[in-house]
C-alpha cells in the first residue's frame, strides 16, 4: 500500500486537525459503506463513541463536529469550513442528521456523540 505525504498531513476543521481528520474520515467511510451495501435507508439512528485522546479532548478540539460532518458525508479535504459550524448547529437544533447528505435520522448530539 502506497502512501503519499497528503495521506499523512491534511488540513481539517479545527482547532486541532489531528483530532478531526481521522474521525471525519472514519464516520464518512461508515456511511459510505452503508450506502454501498444498500443499508442506508434502514438506519434510524447512529450512536458514536470516541475513546483515548479523541474522547478526552474531543469536545474542545472539534472531534464531535468532525464525526457529525463525516456522518453527513463531508470529507476533510472538501468540507466548507465557513459553514461547518452552522451545519452542525442545525443538526443539533433540529434533532435530525442527514446521513451521507441524503437519509434523515433522529439525532441528539449529547446522546449520539459520546466522549469517553
Amino acid at each position: 500500500m502506497a502512501l503519499s505525504v497528503l495521506d499523512l498531513f491534511s488540513v481539517g476543521i479545527g482547532p486541532s486537525s489531528s483530532h478531526t481528520v481521522g474521525p471525519m474520515r472514519a464516520a464518512r467511510l461508515f456511511v459510505k459503506g452503508l450506502a454501498d451495501d444498500a443499508l442506508l435507508g434502514s438506519v434510524a439512528r447512529v450512536h458514536s463513541q470516541l475513546f483515548g485522546s479523541l474522547g478526552a479532548t474531543g469536545w474542545g478540539h472539534g472531534s464531535d463536529k468532525a464525526v457529525i460532518l463525516g456522518l453527513m458525508g463531508e470529507a476533510p479535504e472538501t468540507v466548507d469550513t465557513d459553514t461547518a459550524d452552522a451545519t452542525v448547529a442545525h443538526a443539533s437544533e433540529t434533532g435530525q442528521l442527514l446521513l451521507d447528505g441524503l437519509h434523515p435520522v433522529a439525532f441528539d448530539r449529547s446522546q449520539d456523540v459520546v466522549m469517553h
